[in-house]
């Protein structure tokens, strides 16, 4: 700079004044650029893991179905699994798919009614006192390990539930289902209650002005305007019961069956899964890439669930949007 502007001189502190202000403008740009480097970076990482679990799936998946002893129809179609069984080999998918869904079926009969009453409960009739101490209560039953519930559902629910029915054997569904129903009950109540409190008091106070309830408030006005976030709650927890494995493993058995019978001995998709994984199989066999072929389908059915719930979840935003 020549310290001249328009033929007048520039003083010192002007002139420093806008050296300090390009520098300013500078660092920004670089912090701007730093801040846009790195989410760009993280959606790339983001990206490329999700892509390379697909091709090991796909890669792994394929030398399956190339193997002498599997055909797309008897794994698509059949009804028998049995890997390990020597001569005998069946891959039939259909007993793991039915025990995956059996689980998580009981799983959600147990988890959406109770998450969703804890809910409206906490939103709508809590003291702020109450919802300070129970709120942070379910958080720490979601952050207990998996393990934890499967021993809980082997030691606990199953003993008590063969004293309610002798039927029961020492691995059931039932007491799978109501272990995983435990463990994503907290998802369902911790997002739906956000979704709830999301709502606009305006609301509340146009049904009150109308001479309504603090109940009919709730129900039908609140919960229904809440509708998309309670729907992802649920949907979320679905997945969750659907690839959950620790509990499953530990309480539902290592018996595929296609049944429908909850006190039974089954086996699910991650059930399996965690069984090969334990290093008892050759890592050529086709007993190994099985494996693979059964976490695709577990990997195709929750894409299925995400996108039933995406449609789910517009449809409602638009209704009461």
């Amino acid at each position: 700079m020549s310290g001249v502007q328009d033929g007048a001189p520039i003083s010192p502190t002007k002139l420093v004044a806008d050296q300090g202000r390009f520098r300013s403008r500078r660092l920004q740009r670089i912090r701007e650029s730093g801040v846009l480097g790195t989410l760009i970076g993280s959606t790339t990482i983001s990206v490329l893991v999700t892509l390379s679990i697909l091709l090991v799936l796909g890669t792994e998946t394929l030398h399956f179905f190339q193997q002498d002893e599997v055909t797309p129809k008897e794994f698509f179609l059949g009804t028998t699994w049995s890997p390990l069984l020597g001569a005998e080999k069946h891959f039939g998918i259909w007993p793991l798919v039915c025990g995956t869904f059996l689980v998580a079926a009981i799983a959600l009969l147990f988890a959406v009614p109770t998450g969703l009453i804890t809910a409206i409960y906490l939103s709508e009739y809590a003291h702020p006192k109450v919802r300070a101490i129970i709120k942070p209560a379910l958080e720490i039953l979601a952050g207990i390990p998996t393990v934890v519930y499967g021993f809980f559902a082997l030691i606990f629910v199953t003993p008590g539930l063969k004293f309610l029915n002798e039927g029961f054997g020492s691995y059931n569904a039932l007491a799978a289902g109501i272990a995983v129903g435990i463990l994503t009950m907290p998802i369902i109540c911790s997002l739906s209650e956000d979704a709830l409190r999301s709502v606009p008091q305006s609301l509340r106070d146009g049904v009150y002005g109308l001479g309504g309830t603090q109940f009919e408030a709730a129900t039908k006005v609140v919960f229904p305007a809440a509708l998309s976030g309670i729907i992802s709650s649920i949907l979320l927890a679905a997945a969750r019961a659907v690839g959950e494995t620790m509990v499953v493993a530990l309480a539902a058995g290592s018996t595929p069956k296609l049944t429908m019978d909850v006190r039974e001995e089954i086996q699910t998709m991650t059930g399996f899964m965690v069984q090969m994984a334990l290093g008892d199989v050759s890592n050529y066999g086709v007993e190994y890439f099985s494996m693979y072929a059964v976490g695709a389908t577990l990997f195709v059915t929750t894409f299925v669930l995400t996108l039933i719930g995406a449609i789910i979840r517009k449809k409602y935003r638009e209704v009461y949007e």
